[in-house]
């Protein structure tokens, strides 16, 4: 925490753990946004094995569920607890209330991680999920990994990936490393706020603090100062 540079890297660790982020494994990490503006990779090691990247259009997955199922939609613009998993900033709840789509002054905004969606259900006080809900959840899982909608690519060392949160997803398979710590996947990720963007509904201010434009996103969390850690 309080990282302005992160590593992406397997730490051996496991999702099953409510605290581990899923970056810090593996495993695949689902379709999923991160919280701020635009989030950026750039490869230094690739994995002997699997770890491409994946991208998928939330209005594309919106119109499928208008078209299809607009019941099960309507649920997903309500408010659903969000798990922090460790990450809880001063005076905030272990999780958050924040609806998987949100218009607001003529933008769809997108925010979602299935796992921390099912893991925040550990919080006795969380809004219960129920059936509907999970029915709506798994087809938006669905829809996002259908390869016709959805796009894979390999990034390469010296490739950079830059991704607009409130309008992707992006995933990550998962993957086999080589046994050599020196050549383990590794890829380092920068979260930017950018001027000039959309506005974004109060309700983010639970997960980005300040919903300023230009002056958003990341997780500042008590007794953590911001850090540039260029090695592990």
């Amino acid at each position: 925490m309080g990282h302005m540079l992160g590593h992406v890297l397997d730490l051996g660790m496991k999702s099953s753990d409510p605290n581990v982020r899923l970056y810090q494994t593996n495993e695949r990490q689902t379709f999923h946004t991160d919280s701020s503006d635009v989030v950026g990779l750039l490869c230094l090691k690739t994995a002997k094995v699997g770890g491409e990247s994946l991208l998928v259009s939330a209005s594309t997955i919106f119109n499928e569920m208008y078209a299809q199922r607009p019941d099960l939609l309507e649920l997903l613009m309500q408010p659903i607890a969000t798990d922090r998993r460790g990450e809880v900033p001063e005076g905030m709840l272990p999780y958050m209330l924040i609806p998987v789509f949100s218009f607001h002054e003529g933008y769809l905004t997108v925010f979602y991680q299935r796992q921390y969606i099912d893991s925040a259900q550990r919080f006795e006080d969380a809004p219960r999920l129920t059936p509907k809900h999970l029915e709506a959840l798994d087809m938006f899982d669905r829809l996002a990994n259908d390869p016709k909608l959805n796009l894979s690519m390999k990034l390469e060392p010296g490739d950079m990936q830059f991704v607009y949160n409130h309008a992707l997803l992006h995933d990550r398979t998962d993957f086999e490393d080589w046994n050599d710590p020196a050549e383990k996947r590794h890829l380092l990720r920068l979260w930017l706020s950018i001027p000039e963007d959309r506005p974004l509904p109060d309700v983010f201010a639970s997960r980005f603090g300040s919903i300023e434009i230009g002056n958003r996103g990341g997780i500042l969390v008590r007794g953590t100062t911001p850090t540039i850690p260029w090695t592990i």
